[in-house]
């Protein structure tokens, strides 16, 4: 099987929210996705951006947004995010009693399915709902922080996916979220993973841009070397 080349996808988490227009421009001729983290004070302590900012952002890049939604009834409003435009739309299994269906909508409204594993919840009752997916986002954290240490035991949960995907031959992007960096970003790519959000990595660097570019380059040659 073909390695897939692997994407990066900056956290604007990170980013100064004072000036989002621009922190997005900075990075968008290196970045694969944008990383938009919408957190509800619900379902994670912090609250951060809704449905209207990632609107006005869509209309100011051409970076497909990889929308992450850490919030309780994602039935409820997670189409919003693909009917505007978003490219994948990832929800926490935790949130959500029928992620299949939550899939099947979001698919209809024009993006991508993905779904999201927080760092106690165990892989194993999803990996067969998989098939309904385009993306699963496992936590190499918890979810709700930025700038948490890398948990690299959580990377058992990419190595289970990554036999399931691969027996399946489904197509399917693995994706990491939660201090991936350049000190860990070769262990998560070569435990499966083949989708990178990196926040603080990024624009805590002097060139965001390069940051991006680095860390595409030290997961090409984990992915390679595996």
């Amino acid at each position: 099987m073909t390695a897939p080349v692997p994407i990066v996808a900056p956290s604007i988490l990170s980013a100064d929210f004072a000036h989002l227009a621009d922190e997005v421009k900075v990075v968008e001729s290196a970045a694969d996705w944008l990383h938009v983290d919408v957190m509800d004070n619900h379902f994670v302590p912090n609250l951060t951006i809704g449905l209207p900012v990632v609107r006005s952002l869509l209309a100011a890049t051409t970076l497909p947004f990889d929308v992450h939604l850490m919030i309780e009834d994602p039935r409820r409003w997670a189409p919003g995010y693909a009917e505007a435009g978003a490219y994948n739309v990832t929800f926490h299994a935790e949130a959500c009693d029928n992620p299949v269906a939550l899939a099947r909508d979001l698919r209809a409204a024009g993006a991508k399915a993905g779904l999201a594993i927080d760092r106690d919840t165990p892989i194993e009752p999803y990996l067969e709902l998989l098939p309904s997916f385009d993306t699963l986002l496992i936590m190499t954290i918890k979810a709700g922080f930025g700038g948490q240490a890398f948990i690299p035991e959580l990377l058992d949960k990419v190595r289970a996916a990554r036999r399931h995907v691969d027996a399946g031959h489904l197509e399917l992007r693995i994706e990491v979220d939660g201090g991936i960096a350049a000190d860990t970003i070769e262990q998560a790519a070569a435990a499966g993973a083949d989708a990178f959000v990196a926040g603080t990595a990024v624009y805590g660097a002097a060139d965001p841009a390069e940051a991006v570019r680095h860390l595409r380059g030290l997961a090409e040659r984990a992915i390679r070397q595996d």
